[in-house]
């Protein structure tokens, strides 16, 4: 090799690694100057490692100082890789939430060590310190926040890796709570266990020693924000200081509670009611038959029909659910929900990913004069009603008897502006114990007449714009559809498998006037389901439904003459059958084996596709990328290389 040569590619080695040192040096030195500033570039989609905007205003007008109180074990043997690094994360979330509060958020960071005042300040507010090791014996971790403001704590005893994406939420709920002046009163009324206990009394007479059942996790999480009470399926008036009324299939409400539901829209109190046709969380109750949940004459009078003896059944929106014998079915009654029929402009819904509905019902008509309605969730365009009787068919019955009208079924609805009472004679029964009360008094003294008692006459419309939302399913808030519940560090905690949880939440925070929070909770969640499958899959089930029908009709056309067939024998007959009819018997039996036989072969070319479409997107959306940039990589080389052959 020349000498000139062999310096020129030593010089160009030693100018390329200077260069490396140089570009990592003014990066070194950027870093060092840029940490104090905590500047970062959030390039996820939805902006998940950056402050909401609800998140903003809440900080923003803060009115009085907030403590953020950070306790953690930096320096335990037992903490965990992941608690550490999970523990990072929180630290710079704090950090947003300070730098966004100024002066009037205060941030603390304490190390609890055992024996130590940090330790102490953690009891104090109620930070859980958990043991890591197997036999309890070691060290505790602590990991938690407390909030402050005023007096009033608010606290985050531990807090779960696997609940991160709700964490700027709770954070900005505890500062809220310990601001607000007063926690808004939520009254719950329905015909289910929601709020723990036994099921009835006979089942609580005779279980004394058990423990009663925990409440429903959405009580559970709306008992953290809000004063929750209970009405009684039976009430004939809601306290005046309800704000909020959370209806969960309240079943076949007598007159008295509709009238008190009535007057308390009327006087500006706001209804969230999730409404069943056929709830199969009361299937698991004692005693209980399930049967259909509605408003009665609240819906007529509003000019809403809802189908509560009927459910809703989707070609496109039905959900792969395993069966029996490790079969995988449609259900269409089981609606799996994307973006695509929720309400992007309401604030409550739209940036939920998705929902999951049993054997929901559907809303129609339209409203009186004076009432607005938007429709937040509907089906898609393949979908129709059935009758109740269909939640207990296989999903392939389903389908075959499914006849779809090309409409989308509303399937939550919110009904804004004024409204009128159901009543307009009054409360029920005023009538008649006013009646029976002159005739009291007739009888007593003819000589001394005396008022009849005044009747009740109520509000005859809203004193003020009144807020009703109606959802066409109450399944959706059943703990087994829609949380995952496990053992955390001791804690029984649980993960919202779905937005179920985050929906019921949202509208209860719009309806009592919170609309910050919306926007950070609906972040809780991302998902994004393969929706060109959905709709191919359904395409494809359409498809050889025809098929499907078919073969199932000759296969019961022939056992039918089989049994015809065999029942021509006459009483006495030494031989069962003649030859001849031996010979049609063979043939038919002939026949209904090749039917089954084609009929599993249409079924499994029918899952074949289904499964095929499935892997072809996938493969699409996760491996052909990589794929075009591989190639593009070799062109680029190949390019490379033939043009350093012509130098």
């Amino acid at each position: 090799m020349k000498p000139d040569l062999k310096n020129k590619k030593t010089a160009a080695v030693a100018g390329s690694l200077a260069g490396i040192l140089i570009v990592a040096a003014i990066l070194i030195l950027l870093n060092a100057i840029l940490k104090p500033v905590n500047l970062r570039w959030d390039c996820t989609e939805g902006k998940r490692y950056t402050l909401s905007r609800g998140t903003g205003n809440i900080l923003k007008n803060l009115d009085k100082p907030v403590s953020i109180r950070f306790y953690y074990s930096r320096n335990a043997a037992d903490m965990p890789a992941f608690l550490k690094t999970y523990a990072s994360r929180v630290e710079d979330l704090l950090g947003e939430f300070q730098r966004a509060g100024g002066k009037r958020v205060e941030l603390k960071k304490l190390n609890p060590t055992p024996d130590s005042d940090e330790e102490d300040s953690a009891v104090l507010d109620g930070i859980s310190g958990q043991t890591l090791d197997a036999l309890g014996a070691g060290e505790p971790v602590y990991l938690g926040v407390a909030v402050s403001s005023g007096g009033k704590t608010a606290v985050l005893p531990f807090l779960n890796p696997e609940n991160e994406a709700q964490l700027e939420y709770d954070l900005s709920r505890a500062i809220t709570e310990v601001t607000a002046t007063k926690k808004v009163k939520l009254g719950i009324l329905s015909s289910l266990p929601v709020m723990g206990g036994y099921d009835t009394p006979q089942i609580m007479m005779m279980q004394q020693r058990q423990a009663p059942k925990p409440p429903w996790w959405i009580i559970t999480e709306l008992k953290r924000n809000f004063d929750v009470v209970e009405i009684p399926a039976t009430t004939d008036a809601i306290a005046p200081d309800i704000d909020v009324v959370l209806a969960i299939h309240p079943g076949d409400l007598g007159d008295a509670t509709l009238y008190a539901l009535d007057q308390f829209v009327l006087r500006g109190g706001r209804l969230l009611a999730f409404l069943d046709p056929f709830p199969l969380s009361g299937m698991n109750q004692p005693y209980m038959k399930p049967a259909g949940s509605s408003l009665g004459k609240l819906l007529s009078r509003w000019g809403i029909e809802f189908t509560a003896d009927k459910l809703v059944a989707d070609r496109k929106l039905g959900t792969r659910m395993r069966g029996g014998y490790g079969t995988v079915e449609t259900m269409p009654t089981v609606l799996s929900l994307t973006r695509e029929e929720m309400d992007s402009a309401d604030p409550a819904v739209a940036s939920l990913n998705n929902l999951l509905l049993f054997c929901a019902g559907t809303f129609s008509g339209k409203p009186v004069e004076g009432l607005q309605q938007t429709t937040l969730l509907h089906t898609s365009d393949d979908a129709g009603v059935t009758d109740t009787f269909a939640a207990q068919q296989p999903g392939e019955m389903i389908l075959r008897n499914l006849k779809t009208d090309g409409k989308k079924h509303a399937l939550a609805i919110k009904l804004t502006g004024t409204f009128p009472t159901a009543f307009p004679e009054g409360k029920p029964g005023d009538a008649a114990e006013t009646a029976d009360e002159t005739k009291k008094t007739d009888a007593a003294s003819d000589a001394k007449k005396s008022e009849p008692p005044k009747k009740e006459t109520g509000l005859k419309k809203s004193v003020k714009p009144g807020f009703v939302v109606l959802i066409g399913d109450a399944d959706m808030l059943y703990d087994p559809f829609c949380v995952r519940e496990m053992n955390f560090l001791g804690q029984k905690v649980a993960q919202p498998i779905n937005d179920n949880l985050n929906f019921a939440l949202n509208m209860v925070d719009q309806l009592s006037g919170d609309d910050n929070l919306l926007e950070i909770r609906a972040r809780g969640t991302a998902s994004h389901p393969f929706t060109v499958v959905r709709d191919l899959q359904a395409e494809a089930e359409k498809e050889f439904q025809d098929r499907i029908i078919k073969l199932e009709n000759d296969l019961r056309d022939v056992q039918q003459q089989i049994t015809e067939l065999q029942s021509k024998r006459k009483p006495g007959e030494s031989e069962l059958l003649s030859s001849e009819q031996r010979e049609l018997l063979k043939e038919f039996r002939q026949k209904e084996v090749e039917a089954r036989k084609e009929l599993k072969q249409v079924r499994k070319q029918l899952r074949q596709k289904i499964d095929s479409l499935e892997n072809t997107l996938i493969f699409v959306n996760m491996a052909l990328m990589p794929l075009l940039v591989i190639l593009a990589g070799i062109v680029v080389a190949v390019v490379r290389h033939r043009r350093g052959a012509r130098r």
